[in-house]
């Protein structure tokens, strides 16, 4: 953790691999180098670089020449021009101010570790330029809600202290005044230790930010995002505190985070949100204290979800419906479901997926679709309170985000510099600062053009699917197995959607880096930009993927079949697939898919995936490395060459989108599978300590980074939260029969029951009118048969308008957009009565930061007092002082006086900027 004097800690890290070669003499330059001088290039605790074989042929020919000028190969010459990159930009680096410890290359090849280490001065300095609260020496009482809150809140946490993780609490009465660092109020902060001032995770994310800025002028390129994307260095990380298995070291956060949060034997605890925030920073911090409350709020929309599951289940056997359906002495003939090879079958042989069907579709799935609208509407409000309190203790109220310009942006823009320098020097100066339209237009195009593609790449899969149903459908019909032809919907049902599912898994992947070139080729400006676009890029394309498959079912699959003597053929004589219980089919649809990424994309993925490219990436560089003894490494490993083996963060976005994802399917069509809060919560219980065990063992210590929210995910799950209302009342009113039983019973039966719901849902068809050579042939119940039965609401065929849509479909019509503008209205109406009647920012954090504010003020001015005090008393012992001592106090004073002004100012500046919560 420290450089080799065991004083300097290692703030940050960079790694890269170099490949040495053997000098040779070249004729005419002299006289050739020794070889053991070749062996020897590195920075060494600031001290010099040693010369390459570059250098030494360049000195001995006396001239500046080229690498290819003096013989070296096209792979010499790249490694060469890496080292020269390295050493510049370390050599800037020092300029900088931070200090440098590298070892020495005394291979041939290898990899090695450029360690960083920051001094007071520089830390200082920068956490004045980013404007980084620091708890000062004021102290005040947080104000606790009093009455019958305070004590069911003593209660709570008294049932809930065996779920509380084992770790330091901070004092939850008692919180420090923080302000933005200012190196010219020293006097404000508790500075006990300069060393120990700013903790590991500030210390790392200062140093970042100067390598993020730090130029080179070899490729002039801009930070060390440029420098890794080139190749010059592997890996830029900062260092996690320490082992986390070690039994007999001494604790340190890491290790508190493995026992008391990042295992799965502590699934019931809560997590520690203060300490991941400390250790990894306040974006992720946010991220898991998001996912814990969503986590939470699953408890009780699972609960009534089973109790609807449940009551589907009690009130199966006294569904007139479904028993109509299995009754055997009702014998509805109905129509082929294909031509010549499917015979006339009988409505009772459905009857399985009748009494199936209604678990899920029953009056009570009505009511668990407003409940999860307005369930979706509460976990949102509740989040911004949480979110509120959050920003409260982590002083991130007033944070101001600032919006420094990419690498890759500058780097593009001193390219277009140079370009235009060299082109014209008649160019419009404020084109030449910033990158314009016309330098976007063409990422403008490649992501249009490619977003358009990968869309109707989906729809062509989802097509494909559909076609691969219906011909297997008609393939298996022809069958002469018994078996197998009485089995074809199961089969090409199951079969299908585990090829959607295999579909879906593939694309995602593919989605997932697409998108994440398209926003590199836009070129963003800033982190903040560059991130909402990925994300907006990858929700589209993984939002389409996932749930088309899914919308096909519930709102197109059975709609455009036509009816028997005129049906819909597609693919030269094949017929459209036809609906035989739309909300059973959506239901396993969405179960396979939901449960399928679950277990395979968010499980098996993220455990498996880095396993595997960590043992990649061992055998990589056993087999680049050559076997030479190492003088400079130790008998045990360093934390640098620990760290250098995990897994590189990669951001938060996989994270995110796997949840949102999840949300969708539990909101959008849980009028289809009540089920689904549960699953999902069975798998949140596994992810929470998924993702923690991968932060904490698997990845490299991720920098940390300030955020006051979710940023745009909040948006997105709004939306998502919006678009299920509007999506569950069509599931409800065109998906499921509740609307026509509704209907049924309230308009058309005669004693206000279900009897012959099923009788008159069904049309009659006369089977002389089939096409020819649509009929089913060796059919042992052809000249029984005069009428068949179809699904649908038409005239009979001895109607004076024969298989026209009847008086009843244009009622149930009618009724099911009458519904969906009732449904939708209502609920949003609810929605936004409960958005009203939960504030934003919980009323107690709303007093506290007022009063936060005023004690800010008054510990300002008590301190300006007492300086201003303190200079009366210097200008009164001078008018007591001999003449001699008076002009060096009257010099210290003035200097003085001048300082407190410049605090008067500052002060000034400070209630200006500060009279807005």
């Amino acid at each position: 953790m420290h450089f080799r004097d065991n004083k300097r800690k290692v703030d940050y890290v960079l790694a890269y691999h170099y490949r040495k070669r053997v000098c040779q003499h070249q004729p005419g330059s002299g006289s050739p180098e020794p070889p053991h001088r070749s062996a020897s290039s590195a920075i060494v605790s600031n001290g010099e670089t040693g010369k390459s074989c570059l250098e030494q042929q360049q000195q001995s020919s006396g001239e500046h020449e080229s690498p290819g000028q003096l013989g070296l190969s096209p792979l010499d010459a790249l490694e060469e021009e890496k080292r020269v990159q390295r050493k510049e930009y370390e050599r800037n680096l020092m300029e900088a101010g931070l200090e440098i410890e590298k070892d020495l290359e005394n291979k041939s090849q290898g990899l090695s570790f450029v360690r960083i280490h920051a001094p007071w001065h520089v830390l200082s300095r920068e956490a004045e330029l980013l404007k980084i609260k620091m708890p000062t020496k004021k102290m005040y009482e947080i104000k606790e809600e009093g009455g019958i809150l305070m004590k069911l809140s003593e209660i709570w946490f008294r049932l809930t202290e065996p779920l509380q993780p084992q770790v330091p609490q901070d004092n939850t009465k008692m919180k420090s005044l923080s302000y933005p660092f200012s190196r010219e109020k020293m006097y404000l902060y508790n500075i006990k230790d300069k060393d120990t001032f700013f903790d590991n995770a500030t210390r790392s994310r200062i140093v970042r930010e100067i390598l993020k800025r730090t130029p080179t002028n070899s490729r002039n390129s801009m930070g060390i995002s440029t420098l890794i994307a080139n190749n010059v260095y592997d890996a830029a990380y900062p260092l996690h505190d320490g082992e986390y298995e070690d039994q007999n070291g001494e604790m340190n956060e890491r290790k508190l985070l493995y026992q008391e949060w990042a295992r799965y034997g502590v699934f019931y605890k809560f997590q520690p949100i203060d300490l991941i925030r400390k250790y990894f920073g306040e974006k992720i911090g946010l991220y898991f204290a998001w996912l814990g409350l969503y986590t939470e709020f699953l408890i009780p929309s699972s609960v009534v979800g089973v109790i609807v599951f449940f009551y589907g289940c009690i009130t199966i056997e006294s569904d007139i419906p479904s028993k109509e359906m299995c009754d055997q002495h009702n014998a509805f003939t109905m129509c082929p479901l294909c031509d010549k090879f499917c015979d006339y079958w009988n409505l009772s042989s459905a009857c399985a997926m009748a009494r199936a069907s209604h678990l899920f579709d029953n009056p009570a799935t009505v009511f668990f679709s407003i409940f999860m609208a307005l369930w979706a509407t509460m976990f949102l409000e509740q989040w911004k309170r949480l979110q509120m309190r959050l920003s409260y203790f982590w002083d991130l109220t007033g944070l101001e985000e600032e919006e420094h310009p990419r690498p890759e942006y500058e780097t593009k823009l001193l390219q277009k510099k140079l370009k235009t320098k060299n082109t014209t020097e008649n160019a419009n100066e404020d084109e030449k600062e910033k990158l314009t339209w016309r330098d976007r237009m063409p990422g403008y195009l490649a992501n249009f053009s490619l977003i358009l593609f990968m869309i109707m790449l989906t729809f062509s899969a989802v097509l494909g699917v559909m076609v691969y149903r219906i011909t297997t459908a008609a393939a298996l019909s022809f069958s002469t197995n018994e078996t197998t032809r009485s089995n074809v919907r199961v089969t090409v049902t199951a079969t299908a959607v585990i090829i959607n599912l295999v579909v879906i898994l593939i694309l995602d992947e593919i989605y997932g880096a697409v998108a994440k070139w398209l926003t590199e080729i836009e070129v963003p400006k800033t982190e903040k930009t560059f991130e909402e676009r990925l994300i907006l890029k990858a929700f589209l394309l993984k939002f389409v993927n996932s749930y088309a498959p899914i919308f096909y079912v519930a709102f197109f699959k059975g709609r455009f079949v036509g009816r028997p003597g005129r049906y819909l053929y597609v693919f030269d004589g094949y017929r459209m697939e036809e609906a035989r219980g739309c909300l059973m089919e959506l239901c396993i649809q969405l179960s396979i898919i939901m449960l399928g990424k679950q277990l395979i994309q968010n499980n098996l993925f993220e455990i498996g995936i880095p396993k595997l490219k960590k043992l990649f990436r061992k055998l990589k560089d056993e087999r680049t490395e050559p076997k030479e003894i190492n003088t400079n490494q130790s008998k045990d490993p360093q934390q640098w060459d620990l760290d250098y083996s995990l897994e590189p963060f990669t951001g938060l976005t996989p994270e995110y989108m796997e949840m949102i994802i999840q949300f969708g399917f539990v909101t959008l069509f849980v009028a289809s599978f009540p089920l689904a809060p549960l699953f999902a919560l069975l798998n949140n219980i596994i992810e929470v300590r998924l993702d923690a065990k991968k932060f904490v063992t698997e990845l490299r210590r991720p920098d940390t980074v300030r955020a006051k929210d979710i940023g745009i995910w909040y948006n997105i799950l709004s939306s998502i939260g919006k678009l299920s209302v509007i999506i569950n009342a069509f599931v409800i009113s065109v998906t499921s029969d509740f609307i026509p039983r509704l209907m049924y019973q309230y308009a058309y039966s005669q004693n206000g029951t279900m009897h012959g719901f099923i009788n008159h849902t069904l049309s009659y068809f006369n089977v002389s009118h089939l096409k020819a050579g649509t009929q089913p042939e060796n059919s042992p119940f052809a000249q029984d048969v005069l009428f068949c039965r179809f699904k649908d609401y038409r005239e009979p065929p001895w109607s004076p308008n024969p298989y026209e849509f009847s008086r009843q479909y244009w009622a149930v019509l009618s009724a099911r957009l009458a519904f969906v503008i009732l449904f939708q209205n209502l609920v949003m109406f609810l929605s936004v009565l409960v958005d009203w009647m939960i504030p934003d920012i919980p009323k107690d954090i709303s007093e506290q930061i007022k009063k936060e504010k005023s004690v800010l003020v008054d510990f300002f001015l008590k301190e300006e007092h007492e300086k201003l005090k303190l200079t009366e008393s210097f200008i009164t012992r001078d008018k007591h002082r001999p003449q001699s001592g008076i002009k060096g106090q009257r010099i210290r004073a003035a200097s003085f006086c001048h300082f407190s002004q410049s605090q008067k100012g500052s002060l000034a500046s400070f209630s200006s900027r500060h009279t807005e919560v």
